[in-house]
């Protein structure tokens, strides 16, 4: 065999085993995101304690999910009031005695006290699953001078060229703090992550951003578990005497009043009979 054949030869086996390797690389990959698709990842949820601070909405506005954003809104009966006190040990206190009589000029009201239960979810657990259309755009530098519209017109146009490895978008959304792009042709999304980084105009300015895979998750299932709200009572049992306003000041007055166990007030929302909010409860620190 001549020289020259043995060097094709040589060449041809060295590409074979290049190909093999590559091979069981791209074998590998699947077999990770195919069981990352199957994965179902458990994680607690961090305790926070939550306060009311007099902050309701309407019923209809409750969200899909009862825990968003370390907020839980919690329903308040027609008939009702939620005191919330600066001191929790005020509302050890009141809660001793279930009955309380509030003098008002010829009548006294006989209302009733009961602490109020907030549902927290205590451990999650999630399934996530990556999704070869999508990719997640990241790094948006603070103060950037666009709305979120004009922020994903801008990146659709851009991840929208073929010189600049895009192509057709077919969805997006902005997250928090990241953008999702979809996109018609799966190929695109995998050569935009394999580029990685990319310099993008964004308004007077030349930003460098990331593309990442994107994948999803959905909720599997969700313990839950019932605190007491440490600084606020549920007042019920309260009859349709008086108008909101007034039966505001008046149990202000009163609970805040050290001879019957009350303290300084924060927060005090009255719920007229035949009505119905959603009290909004927050984390301490927020």
């Amino acid at each position: 065999m001549s020289a020259t054949l043995q060097a094709v030869l040589y060449s041809l086996q060295e590409e074979q085993c290049r190909l093999r390797a590559r091979l069981q690389e791209l074998q590998q990959l699947k077999r990770e995101r195919t069981r990352s698709s199957r994965d179902k990842i458990p994680f607690p949820i961090p305790e926070v304690s939550l306060v009311f601070q007099g902050v309701t909405q309407g019923r209809k506005q409750v969200p899909k999910s009862i825990v968003s954003n370390l907020k839980i809104c919690c329903p308040l009966p027609g008939g009702s009031a939620l005191v919330t006190f600066d001191d929790p040990k005020v509302v050890e206190r009141l809660l001793q005695q279930e009955e309380h009589r509030i003098n008002i000029e010829d009548c006294r009201l006989r209302v009733q006290l009961q602490p109020l239960e907030l549902p927290l979810v205590t451990n999650i657990q999630v399934s996530s699953q990556p999704d070869n259309h999508r990719v997640l755009v990241s790094g948006f530098p603070d103060g950037l001078k666009l709305s979120e519209e004009e922020l994903l017109d801008k990146l659709e146009i851009f991840f929208g060229k073929v010189r600049n490895g895009g192509g057709d978008v077919e969805a997006r959304e902005m997250l928090q703090g990241t953008v999702m792009l979809g996109f018609v042709d799966e190929e695109v999304a995998q050569r935009l992550c394999r580029i990685g980084q990319f310099t993008v105009p964004l308004g007077q300015q030349q930003v460098p951003l990331k593309v990442s895979p994107y994948v999803s998750g959905e909720i599997k299932k969700a313990e839950v578990r019932f605190q007491q709200a440490s600084h606020s009572v549920l007042v019920t049992n309260i009859p349709d005497v008086l108008d909101a306003q007034e039966l505001h000041d008046i149990l202000e007055i009163h609970f805040q009043k050290p001879t019957r166990g009350g303290g300084e007030v924060e927060a005090l929302e009255v719920v007229p009979p035949g009505e119905q909010v959603l009290a909004v409860f927050t984390s301490e620190s927020g």
